[in-house]
């Protein structure tokens, strides 16, 4: 703002005032200007609207122009003294220099106060410039004004930063589109984030599902001899638990061999049966078999013979006798299984009898029963007949034993029989109670292990159940090692020739069929061809049962050492 309010400025006179300052209350304080510095006629486009005259020739006797600072409107002032009006603008306002506390140039006194000149209105400027001097009549004058155009200046106009409603209006707008923007990239990043998470998920879960078909053997394309599915470790490399069980028949005699297999690796369990013409060797190297290594040889040497035969590692020997297996069953409280024939009570034994175990689907079997069916062999049936339900009522005891190592080593504990060392009845129990798991959850399998007549094991048959399950190699003894016993049967009861098969075998003998002769003799031979043979033919005969005449030298069959024929005396049941 001006230091003065100079009419001359706009080009059409000036003031008879001049602003000096500002006194302790912030208001202006005024001079009056000399006379030469009389204000110039001007052209007052308000003068009509307050009641001014108008001069048309600008002869200077216009009344003063109020002063106004730009953009304000006026505020009264209660401090300005009040002059008479000089409708001739002469500039002397003599009331005014009259006025208490004022002098003749219009300096403020001490009281304060300012001159005011009549019918003006004091503001209050909000912006102070430096004291300009005053311009001479011929300066600053510009080309007349249109009537109605104002004269704005630059330094007449107060700018002050306020808030401005539109500006925060934009402000808040920008930062709404920013926010979501924002929120639209944290967004579409969540999004990414969680595709990129789920791929990695269905990743991982496609890569187990492979690992586990190919771990359990169930990839297509790949073999089961350990070096595909199935086997994740080559079948010879699996880790496996064996247990050798002989089943002793404490009433009619024989013993029936079993051996207990938990593959720790593949979690698969098996009863393998052996029969028993198995042929082993015993320590001078001679042939014997599984039968009659049983009786003669005990657990220790036994178990030595079969880890030979079948390439495997038998951790220990489990003596069963029917008794104790009678007491097991019953403290698993009976087992279900499948029967195959009806067996009649062993202890009456008589014909017509309702039968102990009856033939059907899921029979409950108690002790007397379980042992009764496990031993059962019918007329005409061979030996391996009888081995199968012997692993029949094993696989159902371990159905029923308790899976907790701790239940089951309780309930080996209570059977109170003598175990053979290292086996103890912890060790049974824990081993017990792993294949009792596996046989519950359907992981566990029964076979058969094929042997051929002589008592020896075919590379081709036995793979299936040597290799397979207990990962070891056949190794029969070498042919001609045991005594060769030709046996043909010319007693009429074809059955006769399997039963002495058995005797022999159990013997320690190696069997040969010689067929059925064309009809029936009475008495029995047994032939030999050498001398040297004539004690191996003795030791034949006893096997069988037949008396010590039947022996006698002649024509023995081709491959064979020792011949006998078969009549109408032989008792199978006596021997």
């Amino acid at each position: 703002m001006n230091d003065r309010y100079d009419a001359g400025d706009a080009g059409y006179g000036a003031s008879p005032y001049e602003l000096v300052g500002y006194d302790e209350y912030g208001q202006p304080m005024y001079r009056q200007v000399p006379a030469q510095q009389a204000p110039q006629a001007t052209y007052d486009p308000y003068a009509q609207q307050q009641g001014y005259g108008y001069d048309p020739y600008a002869t200077g006797q216009q009344p003063p122009v109020p002063a106004y600072d730009s953009g304000q409107q006026p505020v009264y002032d209660p401090y300005a003294a009040q002059s008479p009006y000089d409708p001739y603008g002469t500039g002397t306002a003599t009331d005014t220099q009259h006025t208490a506390g004022h002098d003749p140039y219009g300096q403020a006194a001490s009281s304060g106060q300012q001159p005011r000149v009549a019918g003006q209105t004091a503001y209050i400027p909000q912006q102070t410039g430096p004291a300009q001097e005053p311009k001479s009549a011929g300066e600053g004058h510009e080309a007349p004004r249109e009537e109605g155009e104002r004269d704005y200046r630059t330094e007449q106009f107060a700018f002050v930063e306020e808030p401005d409603g539109d500006s925060e209006d934009v402000i808040d707008w920008l930062k709404f589109t920013e926010n979501r923007t924002e929120r639209r990239e944290e967004a579409r990043r969540r999004a990414r984030s969680r595709i990129i998470a789920l791929a990695v998920v269905l990743a991982l879960v496609a890569a187990g599902g492979v690992g586990y078909l190919w771990y359990a053997g169930k990839l297509p394309g790949l073999s089961s001899d350990g070096s595909g599915p199935g086997a994740a470790t080559p079948v010879g490399a699996q880790k496996r638990d064996v247990i050798v069980v002989h089943l002793h028949n404490t009433g009619k005699g024989g013993t029936s061999t079993a051996l207990l297999v938990d593959n720790t690796t593949t979690k698969q369990g098996s009863t393998v049966l052996l029969p028993n013409s198995l042929a082993l060797s015993d320590d001078s190297g001679a042939t014997t078999t599984l039968a009659k290594s049983v009786d003669d040889d005990g657990s220790s040497g036994t178990r030595d013979q079969l880890d030979t035969v079948l390439g495997t590692s038998i951790q220990g020997t489990w003596r069963l006798d029917t008794p104790y297996l009678q007491n097991l069953v019953d403290l698993v409280g009976n087992i279900v299984i499948d029967t195959n024939t009806d067996v009649p009570d062993p202890d009456t034994e008589k014909k017509g009898a309702e039968p102990l175990v009856t033939k059907g689907s899921q029979q409950t079997l108690s002790g007397k029963m379980a042992v009764a069916y496990a031993t059962y062999r019918a007329s005409g049936e061979s030996e391996n007949a009888q081995l199968e339900r012997f692993g029949q009522v094993m696989q159902g005891v371990l159905r029923k034993l308790s899976s907790d190592p701790s239940s089951a080593v309780t309930t080996v504990q209570t059977l109170a029989q003598i175990l053979d060392p290292p086996l103890t009845d912890k060790d049974l129990g824990t081993f017990l109670a792993k294949l009792s798991d596996l046989a519950k959850s359907g992981d566990y399998k029964t076979a058969l292990l094929p042997v051929q007549t002589d008592g020896t094991l075919s590379a081709k048959t036995s793979d299936s159940v040597v290799k397979d399950i207990l990962g070891g190699t056949a190794k029969s003894p070498a042919a001609g090692s045991a005594v060769r016993v030709s046996v043909q049967n010319a007693t009429g009861v074809k059955d006769d020739t399997e039963k002495a098969r058995v005797v022999l075998l159990n013997g320690g003998f190696t069997f040969l069929e010689g067929g059925s002769a064309a009809g029936t003799q009475t008495a029995s031979k047994v032939l030999y061809a050498d001398a040297s043979d004539k004690e191996n033919a003795t030791e034949v005969a006893k096997t069988l049962g037949l008396p010590d005449g039947s022996v006698t030298k002649g024509t023995v069959s081709s491959g064979a050492d020792v011949s006998v024929v078969l009549g109408q005396d032989y008792k199978p049941s006596a021997s």
